[in-house]
């Protein structure tokens, strides 16, 4: 199993980080891709498969920690990613929302 589970949605309030330049304010850290759920059920092929994926994003992925679980609300492409190539941790953005 990649993640810990696969989601549809965002269960968790609005934050109101919408745009990459509010993301960057939170650092980020690693975070294991078995601890994540996801919030989109289907993967945009061509995100992942792009060579620049990140050219015009974020370069972390964003996850949002609220109530004790980590969810993988940008970035599935590049979580995705990184369990092809056997990697079992993820650098990203968490928010942590109370």
């Amino acid at each position: 199993m990649i993640f810990k589970a696969v989601g549809e949605g965002r269960p968790y309030p609005d934050h109101g980080l919408t745009t990459p330049a509010q993301w960057a304010d939170v650092p980020p850290r690693q975070v294991r891709l078995d601890e994540l759920v996801t919030t989109k059920r289907t993967l945009d092929l061509d995100a992942l498969l792009a060579e620049d994926s990140t050219f015009y994003g974020d370069l972390f992925a964003h996850v949002v920690e609220y109530k004790g679980i980590l969810y993988l609300e940008d970035g599935l492409h590049r979580a995705v990613r990184a369990a092809l190539h056997q990697r079992a941790l993820l650098h990203a953005r968490v928010l942590v929302l109370t």
